[in-house]
C-alpha cells in the first residue's frame, strides 16, 4: 500500500493507526452521498426510508460480524465515544457498585472516562500486564468484589498487538455478576470475535481500525439477559436508543457495514498472509541486526503488528530517516503529537531504554510482500547509519 502525501509516495505501513478504506467501502458509500441523502430519522418520506434501510443493514453486517443481534447494536461517532458511554453510562446506570477494574494499557478512550468516575467517587483498580503486555485473567478475578459494577479490559493492544484472553475474562465475569466491556478497535478486521461466547456484554468498535470510514463507530449493548443498561451521557433527538442523539451520517454507517463485512468474510486468509509477512519481516530484521526485540506476545498477537525496540536507535531518529519511504509509528497514534513514553510500554517494561525505544510496523490489506521487504532492507540500511554517526 502506498500513500501519497505533497506528491512523496510512500509504503505505508501504519494500518494499526488507520486504514485506508477499502474500494468496495467507497462504492458502497457513493450513492448516499449523493443522490440518497435523505434523514434515516425522516422515514415518512421516501428518501428517509430509503436512508432508514441503509442503517437497518449496515446494523446486521456490523452485527452479524461480532455474533450480536442488530438491536444490539448503537452507532457512534467513533470508537472514543462508544467507550465513554459504555463507561460512563453503565457505571451511572448502577450506582450501588462504585468499583471500576480495567488494565494500565488501556487505550486513554477507556481510561479518561474511567477516571472521571473515579473524579466522582467511585473506585479504580488498573491492573498491571505482565512482560507481553498481557493481563492476567486471574488478576481480574481477585480484583472483584461485592461492590464491582464493571471490568473494562481491551481485546488487542494498539501498540504492541498482544491479544488479551478476553474469553477467560468473560467467563470470570459472567460467573461474578459482573459487567465486562471491551474496547475492540484493533479486533474486527483480524480476530474472529462472538460476544455471546467470549462473554461480553459492552463493546466498542472502530471503522476506521477495519478499511472503513472515520468518523463513525459502533457500540455492543447486551440485550439477552443478563440485560445491560446504560445511563444516556448526552440528550437530544432520541437516535440510536437515545444513547446518541443527532441524525445518523448514513455514508459512514453504510461505509462501515460494509468494511465489516469484507472483513469477515476475507480475515481467514488475510490472518494467514499477513502473519507470514510479518513473520519474514522480523526474521529479515533479526538476522541482519544485533539488539533487535519484538514487543508483545510472541504469539497471541495481532497478525498485522509487529513492535520493536533496537538497541541503540532512537525511533523518532530511524522514522526521519526512513520518512520520504515510508511510515510506521514510534507509538500509539492517540498521543504521537506528545514526545513522552508511552504508558503501554511503561507498563511492560517500566521507563527504560526498551520503552523509549519502541516503534511499531503495521502492514495491512493492500501491504505487498515486495513492499515489506523494501522497508526491511531500507530499516537495515538506516539503522547501520544510525549505529556508524553514535559512534563517530
Amino acid at each position: 500500500m502506498r500513500s501519497e502525501v505533497d506528491g512523496t509516495e510512500r509504503i505505508y505501513l501504519d494500518h494499526n493507526a488507520t486504514t485506508p478504506m477499502d474500494p468496495a467501502v467507497l462504492t458502497a458509500m457513493e450513492p448516499y452521498l449523493r443522490a440518497l441523502f435523505g434523514n434515516p430519522s425522516s422515514s415518512e418520506t421516501v428518501e428517509g426510508s430509503v436512508a432508514a434501510a441503509a442503517v437497518e443493514r449496515a446494523r446486521e453486517q456490523v452485527a452479524a460480524t461480532i455474533g450480536a443481534r442488530p438491536n444490539e447494536i448503537v452507532f457512534t461517532g467513533s470508537c472514543t465515544e462508544a467507550d465513554n458511554i459504555a463507561i460512563l453510562g453503565a457505571a451511572r446506570a448502577n450506582p450501588g457498585r462504585r468499583h471500576l477494574i480495567g488494565s494500565r494499557i488501556e487505550h486513554p478512550a477507556v481510561l479518561g472516562p474511567m477516571r472521571a468516575l473515579e473524579r466522582d467517587g467511585w473506585r479504580l483498580t488498573l491492573l498491571d500486564v505482565d512482560a507481553d503486555g498481557v493481563v492476567s485473567p486471574e488478576a481480574v478475578a481477585a480484583a472483584i468484589g461485592p461492590e464491582t459494577g464493571l471490568v473494562s479490559i481491551m481485546g488487542a493492544n494498539n501498540e504492541v498487538g498482544s491479544l488479551q484472553p478476553i474469553r477467560r475474562i468473560g467467563e470470570i465475569c459472567t460467573e461474578r455478576g459482573v459487567l465486562f466491556h471491551s474496547d475492540l478497535a484493533q479486533s474486527a478486521a483480524y480476530v474472529d470475535v462472538d460476544v455471546e461466547r467470549d462473554g461480553l456484554h459492552l463493546a466498542s468498535l472502530s471503522a476506521h481500525k477495519a478499511y472503513g470510514p472515520k468518523g463513525v463507530g459502533a457500540l455492543y449493548i447486551r440485550s439477552r439477559r443478563p440485560r445491560v443498561r446504560i445511563e444516556p451521557i448526552m440528550f437530544g433527538g432520541g437516535q440510536e436508543r437515545g444513547l446518541r442523539p443527532g441524525t445518523i451520517a448514513t455514508p459512514l454507517v453504510v461505509g462501515m457495514g460494509e468494511a465489516f463485512e469484507i472483513a469477515s468474510r476475507t480475515r481467514r486468509a488475510e490472518v494467514g498472509r499477513l502473519r507470514t509477512l510479518c513473520e519474514r519481516f522480523k526474521i529479515r530484521l533479526q538476522s541482519s541486526l544485533d539488539g533487535v526485540l519484538l514487543n508483545g506476545h510472541a504469539v497471541d498477537r495481532l497478525p498485522n503488528n509487529l513492535s520493536f525496540s533496537i538497541e541503540g536507535v532512537e525511533p523518532y531518529a530511524l522514522i526521519r530517516q526512513l520518512g520520504d519511504r515510508c511510515a510506521f509509528s514510534a507509538s500509539s497514534a492517540c498521543g504521537s503529537a506528545r514526545v513522552e513514553t508511552s504508558h503501554v510500554l511503561i507498563a511492560m517494561f517500566g521507563d527504560g531504554s526498551r520503552a523509549r525505544g519502541a516503534f511499531r510496523i503495521a502492514p495491512g490489506r493492500f501491504t505487498t510482500d515486495a513492499d515489506a521487504a523494501i522497508v526491511a532492507e531500507g530499516m537495515i540500511d538506516a539503522v547501520g547509519l544510525l549505529r556508524e554517526a553514535s559512534h563517530t
